[in-house]
């Protein structure tokens, strides 16, 4: 099935990319490196700035104990020591600029005790890009959140990795297509012009 022609109206998009930034773009990603997932994001970004669309940088930074979550899980992995410095400074591969929103999470999701959602409403957005690290964490979180408030989304693939390929490509292939749309970078950029 071949996907439908998507067309853009970007007085009423935005581009929201999770987690690009130094501590998280350092870590070995799949199925799309770092490299490829920045330059991705940056071309997006820089048409979004073009057109005057707002660009979202969301990072994350957790709190340090004792406010931080520490759930009892069966993976064992539990953030004990403070983030190093620097973890979590936006990536300069995105050019970020001073008309760019910069939104700092402390979950996995975007939207959960933030300012996303008011900041996308007040600009009257009711479709937003998405693309990130991680796919299956961060995105895919921020998606879910994104889908119970009613916004159409684009899945930008090759803007988004994971730590493991499987598993970028199991969200894309059972999650993504069900809350909305996956396209590449150049078909996003094209639904733009």
């Amino acid at each position: 099935m071949n996907a439908p022609e998507l067309k853009l109206d970007a007085a009423k998009t935005a581009l929201v990319l999770i987690d690009l930034q130094a501590g998280i773009a350092a870590l070995p990603v799949q199925p799309h490196d770092a490299a490829s997932v920045l330059a991705n994001a940056r071309a997006l970004a820089d048409r979004f700035r073009a057109l005057g669309a707002p660009v979202v940088l969301v990072k994350v930074a957790f709190p340090a104990a004792p406010g931080g979550l520490r759930p009892i899980t069966d993976s064992g992995q539990v953030q004990e020591a403070p983030e190093p410095a620097g973890w979590s400074d936006l990536c300069p591969e995105l050019g970020a600029q001073a008309t760019d929103i910069v939104v700092t999470k402390r979950q996995w999701g975007a939207f959960y005790g933030t300012d996303l959602e008011p900041q996308l409403r007040r600009r009257g957005i009711d479709t937003i890009v998405l693309g990130g690290i991680a796919t299956a964490i961060g995105v895919d979180s921020t998606a879910r959140g994104a889908h119970e408030r009613g916004y159409q989304q684009i899945f930008v693939e090759d803007a988004m990795s994971d730590l493991h390929a499987d598993t970028h490509e199991s969200t894309c292939r059972s999650i993504f297509p069900r809350i909305g749309r996956i396209r590449s970078t150049e078909q996003v950029l094209a639904a733009l012009a």
